[in-house]
């Protein structure tokens, strides 16, 4: 289901918030803006926001890039399915969790997600996921040749399992609320 721009009324927000049963997950590349529109939807829907990331590292006591350089790629989503299995079948059911860009390539993780959670794959062009990856260098799968071939190669490789989410949302350059506009209203459609 593609998403529309139009907004919800805050009475409507209210409502979406008291019907939701289960996380909301958001799922897809590197900089689309998970973690950031998950914050704000956290907020509207005043429900708590797990970036699934930042519990790996808290997990693990090192950073992802550390894991990828120590234990290699495997490893990592080995212990990040663990996380977000752990995340998804917490005391609080009801949250707003950002997964790490390849999460919901891993076939079991993928059928805990898509079975346990409301699912929201943003989606973004390559120019606008480059515009953002490149502010930091904390992105370890970009570190292996070209980030735009890369980020291009992996977003084709990995589109097809993003499309198993039953909902869709164009990320595009500009203010997050826009996106999160698009999210609700999807979520509030799927529901």
């Amino acid at each position: 289901m593609q998403c529309d721009q139009s907004t919800l009324s805050h009475a409507e927000i209210e409502a979406l918030a008291r019907r939701l049963d289960r996380p909301v997950v958001l799922v897809g590349m590197m900089g689309v803006g998970k973690s950031s529109v998950g914050r704000k939807l956290a907020n509207l829907l005043h429900l708590p926001f797990i970036d699934a990331d930042e519990e790996i590292e808290r997990a693990a006591q090192m950073s992802i890039a550390e894991i990828f350089e120590q234990f290699g790629e495997d490893y990592f989503r080995s212990g990040e399915r663990r996380v977000i299995a752990r995340l998804i079948d917490g005391a609080d059911h009801r949250c707003i969790i950002a997964t790490g860009g390849g999460a919901f390539v891993n076939p079991e993780t993928r059928k805990l997600i898509l079975d346990r959670a409301v699912v929201v794959w943003l989606d973004s062009d390559v120019d606008t996921l480059m515009e953002r990856v490149g502010r930091k260098d904390s992105r370890p799968l970009l570190r292996q040749g070209d980030p735009r071939e890369i980020l291009t190669r992996l977003r084709n490789d990995r589109a097809p399992f993003y499309g198993e989410a039953p909902i869709h949302v164009k990320s595009t350059p500009g203010p997050h609320s826009r996106t999160v506009a698009k999210v609700l209203k999807g979520i509030d459609a799927w529901l």
